[in-house]
């Protein structure tokens, strides 16, 4: 992880296929293209690898995210249950519909506890939104129960996870809907774009129309189109979608490689006393672009991380310190810090749950530490990172 590392003759090939037509765009231009459509190509390609009925690219995961929330009809007022433990993308979107984020609690899994979710179902919960964290799901058995129980919708923000599976089927497609992010981070890379997945053909229509100002796409060109409902521009480029399809045609390997080294990893830090291991519902379908182990102390934590920071060791999370995913360091959130303005009962909803206190995340988060399973590394530096990290956890413990 992530798909940047591998990146060659096979996208520079497919980027070339769209500079040669000069055009750009995903929509319209049909002469000139000339039977290019690297996007639909792209959609088509996603709907097969993952096992979903329809697929509709956009500019990003965020994108992603608040398209899926606007077709499946969240809204003002609507609280969305989602883990204290994601990225800021992941509440941005819940505001952008102008639904309340209600953030709720992990346990070892990184992903949302059940308990917890059931805890905080309220008459205005209309969505819960898991987040497969660090490349590994949910417990989307006992999540698609409370949602059968309490008339939830069903929105997994599998991100992270692209490849994952639970029992047999890709996350992503196992909920009402299911979004992707291919920024160049990810495991899979656009440079930037994302994916709405869905089994529902209602919720695409929407997702289509919405994330292209309303465009029904029923044209004989794209000034003929009718416009049922208020969209926003959410596209992705054909440059982008280029890139993708080179991409998703190594994603098995990615994978392959992923795995093999998490299991190298993992099986050198598994004789540090008192170390323990991410909780994985379904091992057999994490993509493992993480390895994510917890000491028993939070000062032993820390001692560990300041270990990696004197021995310059790239690559360690320590995400109870990390600004960008964790409820602890979102002042911007807990201030809501908004530059467009909200309803008062919206703002002071949100910041009544923000604030509030989350002990069992804490002593989860606090506790644990995860590294990248990188591509690029050789297998002689791969061996140094095991040896080196198993050292310093080995010394943190004493």
């Amino acid at each position: 992880m992530p798909g940047y590392e591998w990146f060659g003759a096979e996208e520079r090939k497919e980027v070339n296929d769209v500079l040669e037509t000069g055009i750009l765009m995903r929509y319209g231009f049909d002469a000139q293209r000339k039977g290019m459509w690297k996007s639909k190509e792209l959609e088509k390609e996603i709907c097969s690898y993952f096992g979903c009925e329809y697929a509709q690219l956009v500019s990003s995961g965020t994108a992603a995210l608040t398209t899926a929330m606007a077709a499946l009809g969240i809204g003002y007022g609507d609280e969305v249950i989602m883990p204290t433990f994601t990225f800021v993308a992941s509440f941005e979107a819940v505001l952008s519909v102008g639904a309340i984020p209600v953030l709720t609690d992990v346990d070892e899994s990184l992903t949302l506890d059940p308990k917890a979710v059931e805890r905080n179902i309220t008459p205005r919960t209309k969505m819960i939104m898991p987040v497969h964290m660090c490349g590994s799901m949910s417990y989307m058995d006992e999540l698609k129960a409370i949602c059968q129980k309490h008339n939830l919708i069903l929105l997994e923000d599998a991100c992270q996870s692209i490849g994952g599976t639970y029992k047999g089927k890709h996350l992503g497609t196992i909920g009402d809907a299911g979004t992707f992010s291919f920024d160049f981070v990810k495991i899979m890379t656009c440079g930037e774009g994302g994916v709405v997945m869905t089994n529902n053909k209602d919720v695409f229509i929407k997702s289509d129309g919405y994330s292209d100002h309303g465009h029904d796409h029923l044209g004989v060109d794209r000034g003929a189109d009718l416009h049922p409902f208020i969209g926003y521009n959410f596209r992705i480029s054909e440059l982008h979608a280029a890139v993708g399809l080179a991409q998703i045609k190594r994603l098995d390997k990615v994978l392959e490689v992923q795995r093999s080294r998490h299991k190298q990893l993992k099986n050198a830090l598994s004789d540090v006393n008192g170390l323990s291991f991410r909780i994985v519902p379904d091992e057999s379908g994490d993509t493992c672009s993480f390895l994510s182990f917890f000491f028993e102390t939070e000062a032993q934590t820390q001692k560990f991380v300041a270990l990696c920071s004197e021995a310059k060791l790239p690559g360690i999370f320590y995400w109870y310190n990390n600004n960008w995913h964790y409820i602890r360091k979102w002042d911007h959130l807990k201030n809501a810090v908004l530059l467009n303005k909200f309803p008062p009962e919206t703002i002071e909803k949100v910041k009544q749950i923000v604030n509030a206190p989350f002990p069992q995340s804490d002593a989860v988060m606090s506790r644990c530490v995860s590294t990248p399973i990188n591509l690029g590394w050789t297998d002689e530096q791969f061996a140094e990172r095991c040896a080196k990290l198993k050292e310093l956890a080995a010394e943190a413990v004493k």
